[in-house]
């Protein structure tokens, strides 16, 4: 079995050496080994403001936000308790009174 990296597009467990590059055969990801070093160590969420996120954070909306499907936005300003940090494009996993569960971007909020 071998020790490469998953992939960090697919994380597919498939990944191979070509050279310099580490290569995945499910979704065509090249990246090289220094990457792949850089991605292990840990990620820092940060707010709109560059203060360090953690989980069970509270914090507070700092524009109106639209929400598809609903009637209204969320308004700014709203405090949204105990978040959750996870890996993605949204990286805010929360629940929001009368929204209910959601993903919110940390551009948008300000640690509380």
């Amino acid at each position: 079995m071998s020790n490469l990296p998953n992939c960090p597009k697919c994380n597919s467990e498939y990944t191979y050496e070509n050279g310099t590059l580490l290569v995945c055969p499910e979704c065509g990801h090249e990246w090289t080994k220094s990457e792949a070093a850089l991605e292990a160590t840990a990620r820092v969420w940060k707010d709109a403001n560059g203060n360090e996120l953690h989980d069970g954070d509270t914090v507070t909306i700092i524009k109106d936000l639209k929400v598809k499907g609903a009637s209204s936005p969320i308004k700014g300003g709203t405090k949204v308790k105990n978040i959750r940090l996870i890996e993605g494009d949204h990286d805010i996993d929360c629940k929001i009174e009368g929204f209910g569960a959601m993903e919110l971007k940390s551009e948008f909020v300000k640690k509380a």
